[in-house]
């Protein structure tokens, strides 16, 4: 009797820590140790073993080698895809690499790195979402397991933009720690890889606001403003107007052919600027939705103004991540085109933006499985274009429907 009994206790014990292990948000750690070290061997076996794609890594080397040869016009500047249209920071580690990679032919090297900056960027992600004590540890499996498109844009493509998330993911750990400074030069070297980090900025903006007043966010936004100014002085003393009208072109046309988001319009429907408009529109209006509806609820006490004083007490995790994420999500949902290695723009936010709202768990994997799928239908097609619209808006729905932290938090 007593040896059922305790083989009974031995075996609900087991059952308890398996649950900790896959339920707790306390006990992430674990299974974010496991992960990242199955990281490792992945990553080491796709760069051995998965055949390396060219697509803009070239292109890449061609730039920046115009760039060390003593070209400082960006209207000079250009590779095999076309003219140079990255600001300087993209310049800058991307020379970086053209020496450690012998000008862009050692490939091994350049992949090695890359997976350096991958498995440096879940560090940081496992980072912020260990002080929200939201994300339950199974969702991390999903994070670092099942994407092949997410891989393959850090270790099989070289892209630039993961370069730009992890500078915007360090600075969010910053914010975290309430380094706004330090941050917000961080952030500004992520937006000087790439431009997509501007998607972050309204939110950035009024977290800036609220934590350090008016005052507070121009010294701020200075630091960001100097950033820019001193990465591209040498460009802007070249040709200025050239500097920033290729490195900062908002107005950029893209290719129907690569669009992942919009191939189920007709194409002169995607070229056309009353349609990109509208979706400037729209990506507005749901920004001051979410400010007037959630957003606002997450500072119950703040006076918002246009002169506002700073605040003594620090911000929790959710009032700094909240905003941040779904405004980038908004903006994304909102493209003129999502090309596949924009993929990486949302893709480590996606785990934290569901589980802030209060949809079923099987649904939450469901909706991150077709969202995988969709990405990694290639060409894309009308279904996997609406089916990651509908995805989008089921997020967009939960988050707005239903904030898990819409509790008071000040």
């Amino acid at each position: 009797m007593a040896a059922s009994m305790a083989k009974k206790e031995g075996s609900m014990f087991s059952i308890s820590l398996l649950k900790r292990f896959l339920f707790d948000p306390d006990s992430s750690w674990m299974i974010m140790i496991l992960l990242l070290l199955a990281e490792v061997a992945v990553n080491v076996v796709v760069i051995d073993k998965v055949k390396y794609t060219e697509i803009d890594w070239i292109a890449y080397m061609q730039e920046v080698g115009g760039v060390l040869n003593g070209t400082y016009d960006y209207m000079k500047l250009k590779g095999d895809t076309g003219p140079l249209v990255y600001p300087a920071g993209f310049v800058y580690i991307y020379s970086f690499f053209y020496y450690v990679t012998e000008k862009g032919t050692d490939l091994k090297t350049g992949q090695y790195i890359f997976a350096a900056l991958y498995l440096l960027t879940l560090i940081v992600v496992f980072d912020i979402y260990r002080h929200t004590r939201k994300v339950p540890p199974y969702m991390y499996v999903f994070m670092c397991c099942t994407s092949y498109r997410i891989h393959s844009i850090f270790i099989l493509r070289l892209f630039n933009d993961p370069v730009a998330m992890l500078l915007l993911y360090m600075s969010v750990a910053l914010f975290l720690r309430d380094h706004w400074m330090v941050g917000c030069l961080f952030y500004s070297l992520g937006v000087s890889v790439k431009m997509n980090l501007l998607l972050f900025a309204p939110a950035v903006f009024l977290l800036l606001m609220i934590r350090h007043g008016t005052l507070g966010t121009i010294l701020r936004l200075a630091i960001c403003a100097v950033t820019q100014l001193s990465l591209g002085f040498p460009f802007l003393m070249e040709n200025p107007v050239g500097y920033i009208s290729r490195a900062f072109d908002l107005g950029r046309q893209f290719f129907f052919k690569w669009t992942v988001n919009w191939r189920f319009l007709p194409e002169e429907i995607f070229l056309n600027r009353n349609f990109h408009v509208a979706l400037l529109a729209g990506h507005v209006l749901l920004l001051v939705v979410f400010f007037i509806i959630k957003w606002r609820k997450l500072f119950p006490s703040t006076l918002f103004g246009f002169f506002m004083k700073n605040r003594t007490r620090n911000f929790s995790p959710d009032q700094i991540i909240l905003p941040l994420f779904t405004a980038n999500f908004i903006g994304v949902s909102f493209s003129r085109s999502l090309h596949y290695q924009f993929y990486v723009w949302y893709f480590h936010t996606l785990h934290y933006l569901l589980c802030s709202t209060s949809l079923p768990g099987v649904l939450r994997i469901l909706v991150l499985g077709l969202i995988e799928l969709c990405w990694n239908t290639y060409p894309s097609t009308a279904m996997s274009s609406a089916t990651l619209h509908c995805c989008h808006a089921v997020v967009i729905g939960g988050l707005l429907l239903n904030f898990r932290s819409d509790k008071k938090t000040e």
